[in-house]
C-alpha cells in the first residue's frame, strides 16, 4: 500500500443496469460531484436500451438525445413555465410525451441503462431518476412520485478495467419493489489499486466497498424516488503484483510431495500386511487342530 499521488485524472465509471418498471422516455442520468460541477452526460457514452415485458429488446436511444430535450427544458424560466401550464396547458410535446409514456407503462415496458461515465477524481454522486422531467410533466403520467417504481438490476458497476480474481460487491444486485416506492442509496468507498503483471505491465484500477440504504417514500415526501450512488475516494493505493515461484521454492514443495507420499504408501503398506495377518492366523490355527 501507497499514498495515492494521481492528480488530474477522470474516474472511469462502467455502468450496466436495467429497470424493469421504467420506460427510457423518464429515465435520466446525472453526476455531481463535491466541486460543483453538475454533469448531465452530454459527452459522455451512455446508451438505453428499451425493453418489452418479457425482457427482449424492441429499441435503442443515445441518452444525449434525452438530455438535449433536458436542457432546452431547463432553460425556460421555471415560473413562467409554471405560468404557462396552468393557463395554456401542456403544449403538444408534452402531451405527446404523457400519451407515449403511459403506454409504455401500461405494456410493462422497462429500461437497461448502459455505457461508461467519465467524472473528476473527487467525492461525489450519480443517480438515475427521473429527475429530468418536468414535475407537472412527472405528476401527470405518475399520480404522484409513490407510483414511481425504481426497481432495479445491477448487472455490472465498477470503476475502472477488472483485473483477474477482482469482486465487485454491487454486480448481480436485484432490487425489486411491490407495492411500495422509495430511494436506493449505495454508500461507496472506492480504492485505488494497481494491478501487476509478471510482464512488468501495470493496469490502474479501482475496486470498491459499499453500503447500502432504503428510504420508502411517505405522503408529505416532496422528492421523487431515485437510485444514488455516492462515492468517495480512499488516499490509499492497493499494488497487486503477480510473482512467479522461484526454482528453489519448487524443489522444496516436489520434496515435501513426494516425502508425504511415501509416508502414506509406508502406513498403508503396514496396515494392509497387518489385516492380510489377521485374516490368515485363523486358518493356521485351525489347520494345525
Amino acid at each position: 500500500m501507497s499514498v495515492d499521488l494521481r492528480r488530474g485524472e477522470t474516474l472511469p465509471i462502467h455502468i450496466n443496469m436495467t429497470f424493469p418498471s421504467l420506460p427510457c422516455d423518464v429515465v435520466s442520468v446525472d453526476a455531481i460531484d463535491m466541486s460543483g460541477k453538475h454533469e448531465v452526460d452530454l459527452d459522455t457514452n451512455m446508451w438505453k436500451l428499451r425493453l418489452h415485458r418479457d425482457g427482449h429488446n424492441i429499441g435503442t436511444e443515445y441518452v444525449s438525445d434525452l438530455v438535449e430535450k433536458e436542457h432546452a427544458a431547463h432553460n425556460h424560466d421555471h415560473e413562467e413555465e409554471k405560468d404557462n401550464l396552468h393557463i395554456h396547458g401542456f403544449d403538444q410535446a408534452a402531451k405527446d410525451l404523457v400519451k407515449k409514456v403511459k403506454q409504455a407503462i401500461s405494456e410493462g415496458q422497462g429500461c437497461r441503462v448502459y455505457g461508461v461515465l467519465d467524472v473528476q477524481r473527487v467525492a461525489g454522486n450519480f443517480h438515475i431518476s427521473v429527475h429530468g422531467l418536468n414535475i407537472f410533466v412527472a405528476q401527470t403520467i405518475f399520480e404522484g412520485s409513490k407510483h414511481v417504481n425504481v426497481s432495479h438490476m445491477i448487472h455490472d458497476l465498477s470503476f475502472g478495467p477488472k483485473y483477474p480474481g477482482i469482486h465487485n460487491p454491487l454486480d448481480g444486485t436485484v432490487r425489486i419493489l411491490h407495492d411500495t416506492s422509495g430511494t436506493f442509496k449505495y454508500y461507496i468507498k472506492i480504492v485505488p489499486t494497481e494491478y501487476k503483471y509478471i510482464s512488468k505491465d501495470v493496469l490502474p484500477t479501482n475496486q470498491f466497498s459499499v453500503t447500502e440504504y432504503f428510504s420508502p417514500m411517505n405522503d408529505f415526501d416532496r422528492s421523487w424516488p431515485a437510485v444514488y450512488f455516492l462515492y468517495d475516494l480512499s488516499p490509499i493505493t492497493v499494488t497487486i503484483k503477480e510473482e512467479r515461484r522461484g526454482f528453489f521454492h519448487f524443489i522444496t514443495r516436489l520434496c515435501a510431495v513426494l516425502g508425504g507420499t511415501f509416508a502414506v504408501t509406508g502406513m498403508l503398506d503396514r496396515w494392509m500386511y497387518r489385516f492380510l495377518e489377521a485374516l490368515t492366523k485363523p486358518k493356521r490355527r485351525s489347520a494345525m487342530h
